[in-house]
């Protein structure tokens, strides 16, 4: 089983069920299910075949879907990429990731135009409508071709070869933290089980209805909100781009279960000024992942919105997740959780040995998530993944319940006068502040101490001064934990997800 043929289960036994609602219009698994079957052979017609690469450049939108599903279908390899890189970076991926097929947003048709030139291994593109009453057409080049037609030329009754459980299906390249971006390679065993497994831990099931804001070329986004809600029956509230007006009103008007979120669209939901909780009152479960959840936070919405969070952990290398607090069991603010089902995680040294339980250690994960390895890069493969174990390069400890939780990214660990300290046990004490809405820290040199801590603070009382919230961090934080440098922005820097980027703000420091 794989995610095409259980979607075409599922169209089968459950053809009128709503699959997703966009810009409040319903669409059905049948109509669903079709739409990818004629995309699939739409796209033999013009050459595609099981095996070539095609990369989607585009947002939240029914387009990916049908897209990343029709090229499954067919046996192509899909390549998601966020559709707002500059054209260096998009240019990298599919050079590098040897697209044969690029599918995008109508408004790029510019850029990609003057990109054409320098791109030879791209043998078509496919430009999906912003507005569906105004097809696209490209008369002067052979190259361009519109979303819908494509669709419109498919066979319904289109048969594909078969799809073998190895066969690469999405080659996700990661931003990485140093250096160029690597592609790692994720099988449709690596997607269907991890999907399958996680909608199980989760209690996915028919009548839940997901709201789908997180960016669907990211992997928490597509295997939380897209590929787990599928395979359970579940209805897609597909949101174009984040917005907390918009969430409510959703949450509201179509009785949401279940939203999934990073911990900065949590932070957006809790201070908007015009929410009223009644209209998250049918939400069963928030999830929350990508970077760890600040636990004031945390505990500051679930107060809040009477709704239970739960963090859960992954990376783009194990599609995603290997963690997730249960549900069954006592939620633990800060941990991201127990194993999820046939995942296995644990804790080891610098001498790959297992430490014991309350020891910080690097993270180690290994199960059928696993990525096969990073595309034409076998060295770093080897490098990452050792006697089948994924290497995560994340700290983290283990609690004798078997919770685990992320300490911080091992190259994010500062050492001041040879102590270890974690930024995210700093930001953690900052985010219980009530007149700080966003807190990040960073390690910066010091001639004295080797490092020492630098705090980037946003605030929302604009008299909170440097020296109050050292006064503040003194009552809870050793001496060497400190902030000794407080700069405050009026945002911090963030990927699409909304992630903060601790390493914009180190290469920051570095130009200053």
């Amino acid at each position: 089983m794989n995610l095409v043929s259980h979607l075409k289960n599922t169209a089968k036994q459950h053809a009128d069920k709503t699959a997703y609602f966009f810009m409040d219009q319903p669409v059905s698994y049948a109509e669903l299910d079709g739409a990818v079957t004629r995309f699939a052979s739409g796209l033999e017609k013009i050459g595609v075949k099981k095996g070539d690469h095609i990369a989607l450049l585009l947002g939240n939108s029914p387009h990916f879907i049908i897209a990343l599903y029709g090229a499954m279908r067919l046996g192509a390899t899909v390549i998601p990429i966020n559709p707002i890189y500059t054209p260096d970076e998009i240019g990298y991926i599919l050079q590098n990731g040897d697209v044969k097929v690029v599918i995008a947003i109508e408004l790029l048709f510019p850029l990609v135009e003057k990109m054409d030139a320098w791109l030879p291994k791209v043998k078509q593109y496919i430009f999906c409508e912003s507005d569906p009453t105004k097809p696209f057409e490209c008369n002067v080049n052979p190259k361009m071709k519109s979303f819908s037609s494509v669709v419109a030329s498919g066979d319904i009754n289109f048969s594909a070869e078969d799809i073998l459980e190895e066969d690469i299906a999405v080659i996700l390249y990661t931003s990485g933290t140093t250096g160029r971006p690597k592609g790692a390679m994720l099988t449709h065993k690596n997607l269907y089980s991890n999907a399958k497994d996680t909608g199980e831990y989760l209690k996915m099931n028919n009548s839940d209805k997901v709201i789908t804001t997180l960016p669907m070329f990211h992997v928490f986004s597509l295997t939380v909100t897209v590929n787990a809600p599928l395979i359970s029956g579940s209805t897609l509230l597909i949101v174009p781009k984040f917005s907390p007006k918009e969430i409510f009103r959703l949450a509201k008007n179509y009785k949401a279960t279940v939203f999934a979120g990073v911990p900065t669209m949590y932070n957006f939901l809790y201070q908007y000024s015009e929410e009223n909780p009644e209209d998250l009152a049918t939400l069963r479960l928030c999830i929350s992942g990508g970077s760890s959840m600040p636990v004031a936070l945390l505990k500051n919405f679930e107060k809040k919105f009477h709704v239970l969070v739960s963090e859960g952990y992954g990376l783009s290398e194990a599609s995603p997740v290997t963690c997730f607090n249960p549900l069954d069991r006592p939620r633990k603010p800060g941990s991201i959780g127990t194993s999820i089902l046939r995942v296995e995680n644990k804790v080891v040294n610098e001498l790959e040995e297992e430490v014991p339980e309350g020891q910080v250690g690097e993270l180690i994960v290994r199960g059928p998530n696993v990525m096969k390895g990073y595309y034409k890069m076998p060295e770093e493969t080897a490098a990452t993944i050792r006697d089948g174990w994924l290497y995560t390069g994340d700290l983290a400890r283990m609690d004798e319940e078997g919770y685990f939780y992320i300490v911080d990214r091992k190259k994010d660990m500062v050492i001041v006068g040879g102590f270890n300290v974690y930024p995210r046990e700093v930001e953690e004490i900052l985010y219980e502040h009530p007149d700080i809405v966003e807190a990040a820290v960073i390690g910066v040199p010091d001639p004295d101490q080797g490092e020492v801590i630098k705090a980037f603070i946003v605030k929302k009382n604009p008299n909170l001064s440097e020296k109050e919230i050292v006064s503040y961090c003194k009552q809870r934080l050793a001496k060497y934990k400190l902030p000794k440098i407080i700069e405050f922005l009026d945002e911090l820097p963030k990927n699409t997800t909304g992630k903060i980027l601790r390493r914009s703000l180190r290469v920051q420091e570095l130009q200053n």
